[in-house]
C-alpha cells in the first residue's frame, strides 16, 4: 500500500518526506500536523511520527484479484464457506447467542478460543523478531500463522480470503496482508479469527515494531486498559451497555476516541452472533446471562475524530484523518457466578 493524494483527506501536504522505499511515503507527524478549527482558536494535534498507509494507485476495487489460500479437503469448513452458504455469515435474528454451560459445547468453544490465543501469540513473535536490519513483509506473518492453523486442522474464519487481518498505524481494522515490509516504529494489529471443530475463536492484539514513539506506545497501552476495564465489569445480570459506558468514562479525560463503527459480537457456532457489543456510550437494552459468549474489541483512535473510511478493496478501514488506531480483543464467556476470558 502507498501514500497518495494527502489533500483528499483534507490535510496540508506542505510537509512530508519520502522514505528509502519507493512503495510508500513516510509522513512525519511531528512537523506534518492535522489542523482543526474552532470558533475561538486554531487547534493543532500532534500524533507522533509514523508511516501513513493509503491505497496504491491505480486503485483496484474489490478483492477478486487476491487469490484465496487453499484449504486441505479434510479440514471442516464453516457453513458460510460452502457453496451457496454466504447467507449463513449473518446473525440469526432469533438466536439468543447463548450456549449450554458445563458440557461439550463449552469445551469446544474454549478450545477454539485457546487456539485463537496461541495463534495470536505466535503471530506476535513474528513481529518481535524484527529489528532495524531485518524487515518482514506482512504476508510472511500470514503464511506462518496459516501454517500453524493447518497443522491443527483448523482455518481462519475469514474464509473468503483465507487471511488474518493485519492493520498498521492508521488502519483501524481489516488490513489485508501484502508485500509492504514492517518498519521500525510501526504498530500492527493482528486479528485472529479461527474455526475449529464447529466453533469460532476471535482475538486481536496490537504489537509494537521496534522503537515506537511515545504517542504510539501510549495509544496501545490505553487500548489494552480500555479492554481490561470493560472486561472487568462483565458478569451475570450486568447490562451490556455498561461496556460502552466503562470505555467512555475511561477516555473522558484523554485525547482519544473509540470507534462506533465497529462492534463486538456474540460468538460460538455462529461467527457473528447475538448480542451486539457497542464500545461507545449507548442505551441499548439487554443484560448478560450465563451462557452468553461475546467479543469485546474496542478500536481506540488518537484524537477526537472516530470516523473511518474504506479503501477501494472494500475491506481495509483507515481513520478519516490518518491518526493512528489500536485494537485489542478477547472472548468473554458469562458463567453462573462470573466470567471466563477464553482468549487470555
Amino acid at each position: 500500500m502507498s501514500i497518495v493524494k494527502l489533500r483528499l483527506l483534507g490535510l496540508s501536504s506542505r510537509t512530508w518526506t519520502r522514505s528509502n522505499s519507493s512503495s510508500h511515503k513516510r509522513v512525519l507527524w511531528s512537523t506534518f500536523r492535522i489542523r482543526q478549527f474552532s470558533t475561538e482558536q486554531e487547534v493543532f494535534e500532534d500524533f507522533g511520527e509514523y508511516s501513513v498507509i493509503l491505497p496504491e494507485e491505480p486503485f483496484v476495487f474489490g478483492v477478486s484479484h487476491i487469490k484465496p489460500r487453499t484449504v486441505p479437503a479434510h479440514v471442516k469448513k464453516p457453513p458460510y464457506a460452502l457453496p451457496g452458504g454466504e447467507q449463513a455469515f449473518g446473525i440469526p435474528k432469533q438466536n439468543s447467542g447463548k450456549i449450554p454451560l458445563g458440557g461439550v459445547e463449552e469445551s469446544l468453544l474454549a478450545q477454539a478460543g485457546s487456539l485463537a490465543k496461541k495463534v495470536r501469540q505466535f503471530a506476535g513473535t513474528q513481529v518481535k523478531v524484527l529489528d532495524r536490519s531485518v524487515q518482514r513483509p506482512t504476508k510472511s506473518i500470514l503464511r506462518f500463522s496459516a501454517f500453524v492453523l493447518h497443522k491443527v486442522e483448523s482455518l481462519p474464519a475469514t474464509i473468503s480470503l483465507q487471511l488474518i487481518p493485519l492493520s498498521i498505524n492508521n488502519i483501524a481494522v481489516h488490513g489485508i496482508p501484502d508485500d509492504r515490509k514492517l518498519e521500525n516504529g510501526d504498530i500492527i494489529n493482528i486479528d485472529v479469527t479461527i474455526y475449529l471443530n464447529g466453533y469460532h475463536g476471535d482475538t486481536s492484539e496490537t504489537f509494537l515494531v521496534g522503537d515506537v514513539d511515545e504517542p504510539g506506545k501510549e495509544l496501545v497501552q490505553v487500548t489494552n486498559e480500555a479492554l481490561s476495564r470493560a472486561i472487568g465489569i462483565c458478569g451475570p445480570g450486568r447490562p451490556f451497555k455498561d461496556i460502552g459506558r466503562t470505555i467512555h468514562e475511561y477516555l473522558l479525560d484523554k485525547d482519544y476516541s473509540v470507534s462506533s463503527t465497529f462492534t463486538g459480537h456474540g460468538i460460538g457456532k455462529v461467527f457473528h452472533d447475538n448480542p451486539a457489543i457497542l464500545h461507545h456510550l449507548n442505551d441499548e437494552p439487554g443484560v448478560m446471562e450465563p451462557g452468553h459468549c461475546f467479543t469485546i474489541e474496542p478500536v481506540i483512535i488518537q484524537g477526537r475524530n472516530p470516523k473511518v473510511w474504506i479503501f477501494p478493496d472494500g475491506w481495509t478501514a483507515s481513520t478519516e484523518n490518518c491518526a493512528r488506531s489500536a485494537q485489542a480483543e478477547h472472548m468473554v464467556l458469562i458463567t453462573n457466578d462470573g466470567i471466563k476470558v477464553l482468549t487470555r
